[in-house]
């Protein structure tokens, strides 16, 4: 650590080296909650979403049902459910689950990535319906059929479509992760919070976890542009 840093911590109550070291860890939790959360939710969201454009009720309706419960209900609530909800299952505590789900981070999971899963579902249905009929017939004439059409025509031109959507879901589910911290999880909320009980300085501690959500936020909007950019890049024009 350079010396002026050093000399800098040391003259301040607030920013020492330990609590550094505290919004680091929560930094980490933060990213690593949220990561688990997107990932899983997009492997989930993508065969729902494929499945939500059959026209079959049987197929679609349970999957419409489960969108609609997730997408018209807060996410808090859904955390407070999952987290206090599991406790109250008959005979749970005396199963290998227990062990699992004791833990605050494993019910914030779950919650995180039902969530996000549901609205991932309806971003990739939508672009999935918006393709244009005539790359569909295209392919119908070349002998795709219905799984190959999916896999090589219909996906990738949704995932074009959607990656504008997508990423506002991906930054909304940064910011939603801050309510983790209602659970005992120390993320990068939960540091702020214990910081701030500490010392009773809120602004100090509030707003340097601000910023760090702002630069996390920023890293996300140019990686999103850095791969719209790449998705797109047959629709530009050609340089003479």
């Amino acid at each position: 650590m350079p010396d002026f840093i050093a000399v800098w911590l040391n003259q301040n109550d607030i920013f020492t080296a330990m609590t550094l070291m505290e919004y680091w860890d929560g930094l980490v939790t933060t990213v690593h909650l949220v990561f688990l959360s997107l990932v899983i939710g997009l492997l989930v969201a993508v065969p729902l979403a494929i499945l939500r454009t059959v026209r079959n009720p049987l197929v679609s309706g349970p999957i419409w049902v489960y969108t609609y419960l997730f997408r018209g209900t807060p996410l808090l609530i859904q955390l407070y459910i999952i987290y206090y909800g599991v406790a109250q299952i008959p005979g749970i505590q005396e199963t290998f689950w227990w062990e699992i789900f004791k833990e605050p981070l494993y019910p914030a999971l779950l919650a995180f990535t039902l969530n996000t899963a549901a609205y991932t579902t309806e971003i990739i249905r939508g672009a999935i319906l918006s393709t244009p009929n005539g790359e569909i017939e295209a392919a119908k004439a070349y002998g795709m059929n219905w799984l190959l059409r999916m896999r090589r025509i219909i996906l990738p031109s949704a995932a074009r479509r959607a990656v504008q959507a997508y990423s506002n879901e991906v930054i909304f589910m940064l910011h939603a992760s801050a309510i983790a911290s209602v659970v005992t999880i120390v993320d990068l909320t939960g540091a702020a919070r214990n910081i701030y009980s500490r010392f009773y300085a809120p602004f100090d501690a509030f707003i340097f976890v601000a910023l760090c959500y702002m630069v996390l936020t920023f890293i996300l909007v140019f990686a999103f542009r850095k791969l719209e950019n790449h998705l797109l890049r047959h629709q530009r024009p050609v340089s003479s």
